[in-house]
């Protein structure tokens, strides 16, 4: 989901990006792409050819995809294709990543800020100037209140659900007995807390002054996720505004979002390409058409006519297609494989009462035949058998196999478990996943096969749109015992892999799951965490890191399926194409033109 990136202190900074030579996955977030991934792998010569590049402006760009966008308000947005097409489009943030590819991609710049930020008082204070002359839509001035107001959107967790939470767990505001902030955002009337909001996140001019609780040495790495977006208050209107956008970016919509059709987005006049070194805002018009099959798209670009050859898509060919595209040169030309930044994974459900026997959760990791979900995604480069919630190319992996398990299962001793747990067999469990295509169907099949043989009764529940409104809503936690889903780091470092989803101060609350989906709760794992932020050494600390990941995997908070990779294919008139790992890997719209301008 993208992330992402840099750290401010040199020997941190050298660190990561020493980690990162072997292989350019750095961001992620909540997987967009499904279950439907493929691997090309060397059929497709490594990532592919990059194609025409042009710097003529003009022309429409068209993305096609399958999965609606849950979530366009920014501080709500988290699945990295969105913060990807966000970010370049219509959000800026006080920092940001280049539109390159590559290991370039992952040198923090400036956006909206001078620079990439000062930080004091042992990283626990982070200070930026907002530039002069940034702009929203109507004309009117960008200033340090949108900010505030922005960043303090998030701590309503009644009301701007889905988004990350890491201005709740960083910024220096004080703890309820339950863990939750004292704050609740800016829609309470609420004096005092309002007063401790102001005081961690402070203005002064066009100075913007964070105060967090602990040290953060790669806090400006954060503030390039749209949930630290500025937010114009008189544009406010809560939950309501889920699909408005108000644009600082060189793009704003042109009239309402048609979710689940077409949507247009023209160039925004009040943009200024003088205070944006990033974004090269080729196209005149960028064309999203949501709700199309991964079949259908992959056939479309792979015939490569009319608007066509101007499109691109955050869809993977299915495996199916992909001989089409691997027997066909000009196809072929036009196609990438770049590894994906994510991990997929299963969340057992904490709420069923199921799965809160824990040898129940054994037994449901060593009944997952990880080699058949594999096949039934395309083969073996689709992905590699994972073992842990931490990307193997990520700072802090750690390699542990706490079942010791083959990559196919064991079910004759899950079975066993299941006995020894004390239920009746079989043991009915509903599988809620991310699909509804025939690649996902096929590859839930084989999880609830693998499963079967061990005892178990699977239901399958798959959505096509809106999984994760389902599976972060409390309220819809009976519906499921098993959900799937896929991670990555948000910048390079197992921080942004391990908190955001096992914390579950920062997770839960009374109406989100936020990303700990199965609500499950540890005292020693928060207290681990807790410990490995104080740890100042990098090395210490993402040894950390990986040694949390594999106290959550003994504990059956998550069963880990694969580290996959992308197949993407885009038209032939489509220019600058970039691999860019900041950026989740997504068609990046900061670099991408069309020869139609021409």
């Amino acid at each position: 989901m993208t992330p992402e990136e840099n750290m401010l202190t040199a020997p941190r900074t050298a660190l990561l990006l020493a980690s990162l030579s072997t292989a350019l996955v750095v961001a992620a977030c909540s997987g967009g792409g499904g279950t439907d991934t493929g691997g090309g792998g060397d059929a497709l010569g490594g990532a592919g050819s990059q194609g025409p590049t042009s710097s003529e402006k003009g022309g429409t760009l068209y993305y096609l995809t399958q999965r609606n966008a849950e979530h366009l308000d920014p501080q709500r947005t988290y699945i990295g294709r969105d913060i990807s097409n966000e970010a370049r489009m219509v959000y800026r943030t006080l920092t940001t990543f280049p539109a390159v590819s590559g290991k370039a991609s992952t040198k923090l710049v400036p956006d909206l800020a001078t620079d990439t930020g000062t930080s004091s008082n042992g990283a626990k204070t982070w200070k930026f100037t907002i530039k002069d002359g940034v702009k929203w839509q109507d004309g009117s001035p960008i200033t340090c209140k949108d900010f505030q107001y922005g960043i303090s959107r998030t701590f309503a967790t009644d009301v701007i659900t889905g988004g990350p939470n890491y201005a709740i767990q960083f910024l220096d505001i004080p703890t309820a007995k339950d863990g939750s902030s004292v704050y609740k955002g800016p829609y309470k009337r609420d004096t005092k807390g309002q007063a401790l909001f102001d005081k961690a996140v402070q203005c002064t001019g066009n100075t913007i002054t964070f105060h967090l609780k602990k040290a953060v040495a790669d806090f400006n790495s954060a503030l390039y996720l749209p949930a630290f977006a500025p937010y114009k208050k008189s544009q406010d209107q809560g939950d309501k505004s889920n699909f408005e956008i108000f644009s600082d970016g060189p793009y704003k919509l042109q009239g309402k979002w048609n979710s689940g059709g077409t949507s247009t987005f023209v160039r925004n006049p009040n943009w200024d390409p003088k205070t944006d070194k990033v974004r090269h805002a080729l196209p005149d018009k960028i064309v999203f058409t949501e709700g199309l099959t991964n079949e259908i798209i992959a056939q479309r670009l792979i015939a490569d006519n009319g608007n066509d050859k101007y499109a691109v898509s955050d869809r993977s060919v299915p495996p199916s297609l992909q001989p089409q595209v691997i027997g066909n040169p000009k196809a072929k030309e036009r196609a990438t494989n770049p590894v994906s930044p994510y991990v997929y994974y299963l969340v057992p459900n904490f709420a069923s009462k199921t799965m809160q026997n824990p040898k129940v959760r054994e037994a449901l990791a060593l009944s997952t035949d990880k080699s058949a979900y594999i096949t039934a995604n395309g083969g073996p480069t689709f992905g590699t058998p994972a073992t842990g919630i931490i990307n193997p190319n990520t700072p802090g992996y750690k390699k542990f196999d706490v079942f010791d398990a083959p990559p196919q299962g064991d079910p004759a001793k899950a079975k066993q478990l299941l006995k020894e747990a004390g239920v009746s067999t079989p043991v009915k469990i509903n599988y809620i996943y991310s699909g509804g295509t025939p690649t996902s169907d096929k590859a839930a099949a084989a999880l609830k096969e693998g499963w079967e043989k061990a005892g178990f009764k699977v239901s399958l529940q798959p959505e096509t749109q809106n999984f994760y409104t389902i599976v972060q809503n409390p309220a819809k936690q009976s519906t499921w015992d098993v959900a799937w889903g896929a991670w990555g780091a948000d910048w390079p470092g197992a921080s942004t892999v391990i908190a955001p989803l096992w914390d579950s101060r920062v997770n839960l609350a009374k109406g989100t799951n936020g990303q700990d989906y199965g609500r499950y709760r540890s005292d020693k794992v928060n207290k681990a965490i807790d410990a490995a932020y104080q740890l100042t050494d990098p090395d210490k600390q993402n040894a950390a890191w990986g040694d949390i990941d594999e106290m959550l995997a003994k504990d059956g908070a998550y069963v880990p399926l694969t580290a996959t990779k992308f197949f993407l294919i885009r038209g032939s008139g489509v220019t600058n194409w970039i691999d860019n790992p900041a950026m989740a890997d997504a068609p990046d719209l900061g670099s991408l033109g069309t020869t139609a301008s021409r």
